[in-house]
């Protein structure tokens, strides 16, 4: 004997069933949530080196392009030498003849102390020409001094690599004139890779330096691995400005809906697979596959 549940009793029946589900599938994702913190806020970052002369002139070579990889060491460009190696053998010239100077004075020096220990010369006279060969001496030291900046400047026409990384905004060309300290285009670091992940202020307890995270780049099947290295103990208060000798000045509005903070977490790169192509900039969704037995407070 068959028994038929009335349509009121089947309606009910499926929707407690459609709620017991929901509530399982509600609980699942939040202890997914909370026993394995992911975001999809997550950006690859890089230093980069502004490439600027320490010496100013004419571009004389330019021997990389735009997007080339340089090893540390490698030669950039080169400023025209001329006017230094002018200045160079004037510095050797000037350092010849106050050489010349300074032996000279020191011989009177010398010569007037045995004529002030025999009484032949007055302490005046001889105090005179100690202070003169005191002041070649000065001068000398001065001159290799200027010899020495001279020698500098040449070596740093040759401008090089200081990092192993990528020619980025490149558009120097020979006959550019380039001033000192002034950049002229960026190097990516490519031995600086990580990746920052903004993580709400929910998941900042579950989450500790150590952990090691899975990290998903857009538009790239092989994932990533890393390790948690620092997590950020500040970011911009937008409800508050201060200015130094002033009270602290708060926006009077306050927003009821309140949405949790994004803390950057920085995260160091293990390395990558091959074929992976890094580029400062992307985006990336990172989870945290560190499993902790308890959450406590702020790590």
């Amino acid at each position: 004997m068959k028994l038929a549940l009335s349509p009121a009793l089947l309606r009910q029946s499926i929707t407690l069933t459609v709620v017991l589900l929901a509530i399982v599938a509600g609980y699942i994702l939040w202890h997914i949530d909370r026993t394995a913190p992911w975001t999809r806020d997550g950006r690859v970052r890089a230093d980069w080196v502004s490439v600027a002369p320490d010496v100013e002139g004419l571009v004389s070579e330019v021997n990389v392009r735009d997007n080339q990889v340089v090893r540390r060491g490698d030669v950039l460009f080169r400023i025209d030498p001329k006017r230094f190696r002018i200045a160079l053998s004037s510095a050797r010239a000037a350092l010849l003849a106050r050489y010349a100077a300074m032996r000279e004075s020191d011989h009177d020096a010398r010569r007037y102390e045995r004529l002030l220990l025999s009484g032949n010369a007055s302490a005046e006279k001889a105090e005179a020409f100690r202070a003169r060969a005191l002041e070649d001496r000065a001068l000398y030291q001065k001159a290799l001094s200027d010899l020495s900046r001279a020698q500098l400047d040449l070596e740093r026409s040759v401008v090089r690599s200081k990092v192993n990384g990528t020619v980025t905004n490149m558009h120097m060309k020979p006959g550019d004139y380039v001033r000192r300290g002034q950049g002229v285009f960026a190097l990516v670091d490519s031995d600086s890779y990580y990746v920052d992940g903004y993580f709400e202020e929910t998941k900042i307890p579950a989450i500790r330096p150590g952990d090691r995270m899975e990290i998903r780049l857009m538009g790239v099947s092989p994932p990533l691995w890393g390790t948690v290295e620092t997590i950020s103990r500040a970011i911009y208060d937008q409800e508050r400005q201060d200015r130094p000798g002033t009270v602290p000045r708060v926006n009077p509005t306050f927003s009821w809906v309140r949405l949790a903070q994004r803390i950057p977490v920085r995260i160091r790169l293990e390395p990558v697979p091959p074929g992976v192509l890094l580029v400062a900039g992307q985006t990336a969704t990172v989870i945290d596959r560190t499993s902790h037995p308890s959450h406590g407070g702020f790590p």
